[in-house]
């Protein structure tokens, strides 16, 4: 079986969103319809850049395995060999996660 990847085009990136905790520090469970998804992820692929009018490329200030934060409802979501990304453009990236 082989499996697929997702090669980003222009200046978008595909972002595998991080896992939500199902319980809280005080033990509660959180039901799965009352989870909101997280705005965190990371970096799976990175397009070539941003095409300008004289020709040139923009290059990406994202690179690969980046943790990021994004906006809620940023990008698309898609879904490939039963896991799910969301491909969205470098501008919708609010910041990286610095360790």
């Amino acid at each position: 079986m082989s499996t697929m990847s997702i090669k980003p085009l222009s200046n978008r990136v595909v972002v595998k969103r991080l896992e939500e905790k199902t319980q809280t520090s005080g033990g509660i469970i959180i039901p799965d319809n009352v989870k909101e998804k997280p705005d965190q992820g990371i970096v799976e692929a990175v397009g070539p850049g941003k095409p300008l009018e004289n020709g040139s490329v923009q290059a990406m200030s994202l690179n690969e395995g980046d943790r990021v934060i994004f906006g809620k409802y940023a990008g698309t979501e898609v879904t490939l060999d039963d896991e799910t990304y969301v491909i969205m453009a470098e501008t919708d990236v609010l910041g990286v996660v610095q360790s």
